[in-house]
């Protein structure tokens, strides 16, 4: 045994002795990349040590504590519990008759990339110029000053949220998550240790903006090859660079939409697959797998109800409306019980937006999905039922460990609503991110406006 290690380390010896006989000197140490060139700036608001008290809770993972108190303290939430004493100085907010939930998380937005006015000139979502554009950037098209961000927060208690590029592309560029605050540029919104998202596509979309082009690809063949040909040149190009990170010497050609594709394959950057059909559905996870990446979320997904037992063996979540659907062919056979069947079936249930007017009442899509569930015999309990509103958006887009529920050490993200937040009539009333109160019905100074809104009649400081 041991003259082979002498024969081992022999070896590398006069392996380094050649290396330094043809280049006359040892190879370079190999250049780390930086992963994340425009990092979060993200600074929380002020807040004040809050004790709401004597209301209902849904905790985000499906507990609920009637006649319970929440404390806010330090950014975080410090307790929960009937049993809750507010200290010192603290602010206390006597709840009767409201409901305390965790902040929504919507998983599938597109706001400050497709914000309002909807004018062409602030179109930026979607980089259709190629089928594969895992290059692009969401962040880099968002617009901060968007009214979208304050109306999800105002009305719809939407306390942070993905922004997505869209899905014309088979690889449409990375994501971003944000915190739902103002702020004068993105990085001051980017949601503190968040991971990146790629946002993938398949179906109709993809394949008629470049079929009616006369290019690849035309049919969804034409996508899933279109797209196994890019992950092979990822494969390719992560194990180059994964030889030079061990080796060092010269440094390969960096290749920006490679980067990001090389990140999934890592696991550092998640998945989020538009994608319609169970059929569809079930052969991207044979891609994946091929390909050696892990889908996370696929979105919209009308048809996961067809293979939900499927998508929990996996652990694939499914982002879903409740009843948005019929508007093209792949859209058409979802039913409204779509949500809770996937629930049912102990795979993950989210509900999304992808919309600037869905975003302001994701409790009602929530709410409209339950009803649905029992009218069948499927009973979910309302407490229950918000984890497609927090949990499980917050396990999708990996920050779970941050936010999401109401549970000591957690960001303090927290929404107290007037009423039953389930009913069609119940909004918002107060809203904290990281302890800070962002809004408040009751007073036109805790109600954020965008730049863009200041001067408008209702707005700012006009009278």
């Amino acid at each position: 045994m041991r003259n082979l290690k002498l024969v081992a380390v022999a070896s590398a010896a006069a392996a380094t002795l050649a290396a330094c006989a043809t280049t006359g000197k040892p190879a370079a140490p190999a250049v780390r990349i930086n992963a994340d060139p425009y990092p979060s700036t993200y600074q929380p608001y002020a807040g004040a040590p809050t004790l709401i008290r004597n209301v209902t809770i849904f905790d985000g993972e499906g507990g609920q504590i009637n006649g319970g108190s929440v404390l806010l303290a330090d950014g975080k939430v410090q307790a929960v519990g009937t049993d809750v004493q507010a200290p010192a100085g603290a602010i206390v907010i006597d709840g009767a008759g409201k409901y305390v939930t965790p902040g929504i998380i919507d998983v599938h937005s597109h706001l400050g990339d497709y914000p309002s006015p909807a004018v062409q000139a602030h179109q930026d979502g979607n980089e259709a110029t190629g089928p594969a554009r895992p290059e692009v950037w969401a962040e880099h098209s968002v617009w901060p000053q968007d009214p979208g961000f304050s109306r999800a927060l105002t009305n719809g208690g939407v306390t942070a949220l993905q922004i997505l590029p869209g899905s014309a592309n088979l690889f449409g560029g990375r994501s971003v998550t944000l915190k739902n605050v103002p702020a004068r540029t993105v990085q001051g919104m980017k949601f503190p240790g968040a991971p990146y998202g790629l946002k993938m596509a398949c179906g109709e979309n993809p394949k008629r903006v470049y079929g009616s082009r006369n290019t690849m690809p035309s049919t969804r063949m034409g996508n899933i090859a279109v797209t196994r040909q890019t992950w092979l040149q990822a494969q390719a190009y992560k194990r180059k660079w994964d030889a030079y990170q061990k080796k060092g010497g010269d440094m390969p050609s960096r290749d920006l939409a490679m980067e990001t594709l090389s990140g999934v394959l890592a696991g550092d950057i998640l998945v989020h697959n538009h994608c319609y059909r169970a059929d569809e559905m079930a052969i991207m996870i044979d891609l994946s797998k091929e390909m050696g990446y892990k889908i996370g979320t696929f979105h919209h997904a009308v048809e996961s109800y067809k293979i939900a037992d499927l998508l929990a063996r996996e652990g694939i979540c499914s982002a879903m409306w409740a009843d948005w659907y019929g508007f093209k062919m792949e859209s058409y056979d979802a039913i409204r019980e779509n949500i809770p069947f996937v629930h049912n079936a102990g795979a993950c249930a989210i509900v999304h937006s992808d919309d600037p007017n869905g975003i302001q009442r994701l409790n009602q899509e929530a709410a409209k999905a339950l009803t649905a569930g029992r009218r069948t015999g499927v009973e979910i309990s309302e407490a229950t039922a918000w984890t497609w509103l927090s949990a499980n958006p917050a396990k999708a887009l990996g920050i779970f460990d941050k936010t999401g529920s109401l549970r000591p050490g957690k960001m303090a993200d927290v929404v107290l609503w007037n009423g039953n937040p389930f009913s069609n009539y119940s909004r918002p009333e107060r809203v904290w991110i990281d302890g800070a109160e962002m809004y408040n019905a009751a007073s036109p100074n805790k109600r954020p406006v965008s730049d863009f809104e200041l001067g408008q009649v209702g707005e700012g400081d006009v009278k």
